[in-house]
């Protein structure tokens, strides 16, 4: 075990349990790979230096070596397979409520950014399996200074605190919240729902959208009960369960 994490790891909640390496191209893949094989519900496995990370459409995935968190979790929902999407709304809200405990208010970008003022903080990309769930996460911490046009689009615990919060109290408190979060997205749903709804940052603002059927503008009317992107355009109300990109107008 990696001495800067070993600490975080032993106070991790059953059934997580922490596999650290130094280097992998993505913790997403090599995690699968692991779940594949049979590798339990709750391993989380960190890489120390993530070379080929990715988000959504297969983004390229900033994260410095020493400065950031990435990070990927193994998850066996019992609950059924429609409703695993809902795992980024628990690691979103798990994120976002992990760092404001260290005083930073964060909101969730409908469906896998968190957002502190307006700027990219974490990045949230689940996958499914056959019978598993890969939930991978990246969280600028350490990051003082971002490269070319990511400067412009994302900050870091370390912008926003002016201090140096060690990653692995980082780590520790987003796993204790999702730990609690990934259960409650079936019969407590209502539970995550509300922090979802209260960290979400598009409520009440005009977005365009990126759908499989084009590009899209209207007004986001907040988190329906299911989850779905409550967007209002001309045509009507309409209850969205993904859109690949959002970006706010006004």
């Amino acid at each position: 075990m990696n001495a800067e994490f070993q600490d975080a790891a032993s106070m991790f909640p059953d059934p997580f349990r922490l596999l650290v390496r130094e280097t992998s191209t993505s913790t997403n893949d090599d995690l699968r790979k692991l779940a594949t094989d049979g590798a339990p519900e709750g391993l989380v496995l960190l890489a120390l230096d993530q070379t080929q990370g990715r988000g959504r459409r297969g983004a390229a995935w900033f994260s410095k070596p020493g400065e950031s968190l990435a990070f990927s979790i193994l998850v066996r929902p019992e609950e059924p397979k429609s409703l695993w999407p809902r795992l980024a709304l628990a690691a979103g809200a798990a994120v976002a409520e992990a760092v404001e405990s260290f005083g930073v208010e964060a909101g969730i970008k409908w469906p896998n950014d968190v957002w502190v003022r307006g700027l990219k903080i974490a990045g949230i990309l689940v996958e499914a399996g056959k019978d598993f769930a890969i939930v991978g996460i990246g969280l600028n911490v350490g990051c003082r200074e971002f490269p070319g046009e990511v400067a412009e689009i994302a900050t870091s615990l370390a912008i926003e605190t002016a201090a140096d919060i060690p990653r692995a109290e980082v780590l520790g408190a987003v796993i204790r919240r999702f730990a609690a979060m990934q259960r409650q997205i079936g019969a407590e749903f209502d539970l995550l729902l509300s922090s979802v709804r209260e960290h979400c940052v598009l409520t009440g603002k005009r977005v365009s959208l990126l759908t499989p059927g084009g590009v899209r503008e209207g007004m986001v009317e907040g988190i329906a009960a299911g989850g779905e992107l409550m967007f209002r355009t001309e045509s009507g109300l309409e209850h969205l369960i993904q859109a690949d990109e959002v970006r706010i107008l006004g």
